[in-house]
């Protein structure tokens, strides 16, 4: 590969083996494979409220913009919302983004998730962990100052295929559970 060196330089704290392994994963992703990228949108999920698409697609992975618990059918937002009902709605409108592309929860590989109040973590996480059973995805949680329409939560995804044909088998095996 011109111009890619796996020598990471003595200021940064990766050895070869990691820059190479981590070098891999992004070619077999696709992302740096296909310089394309299409945007994904559906009529069951809100539509994006600024410059922005609902998802786009680079390569096989799909990133989704961040969604509010604003309802598709009328585009309203009910600032009154449970942090319950407003995660339920926004992983709704996220599942649809996904199914636009053809794909489900099982493809999401991580999660973003922003929050207007982390004391209201363990009720979200409720209904969050409805959606994710089983290999839930990576995921970050933030309190942040404020949310777009005053939302108590913003979910944005990354999936990809579910596809065992994936070139992750150059990769280094797992390390075993603990």
């Amino acid at each position: 590969m011109a111009g890619v060196t796996t020598d990471p330089g003595p200021e940064v704290g990766m050895s070869k083996r990691t820059v190479e392994v981590l070098l891999g994963l992004i070619l077999s992703t696709g992302v740096l494979a296909s310089a394309q990228h299409r945007p994904i949108s559906t009529p069951d999920a809100p539509k994006a409220i600024g410059p922005y698409s609902q998802a786009i697609q680079a390569g096989n992975m799909v990133f989704l913009a961040g969604q509010i618990a604003i309802d598709p059918k009328t585009q309203q937002f009910n600032a009154d919302a449970s942090i319950e009902d407003q995660t339920r709605q926004t992983l709704e409108n996220l599942k649809a983004v996904l199914a636009a592309n053809g794909m489900t929860m099982r493809n999401v590989v991580s999660a973003s998730v922003f929050m207007k109040d982390l004391k209201e973590f363990a009720r979200m996480n409720t209904v969050y962990a409805t959606y994710f059973k089983e290999a839930p995805p990576a995921r970050a949680t933030v309190q942040v100052a404020a949310l777009p329409r005053d939302a108590k939560i913003e979910i944005s995804l990354i999936a990809m295929p579910l596809d065992p044909t994936r070139r992750h088998d150059q990769l280094e095996p797992p390390l075993p559970s603990r």
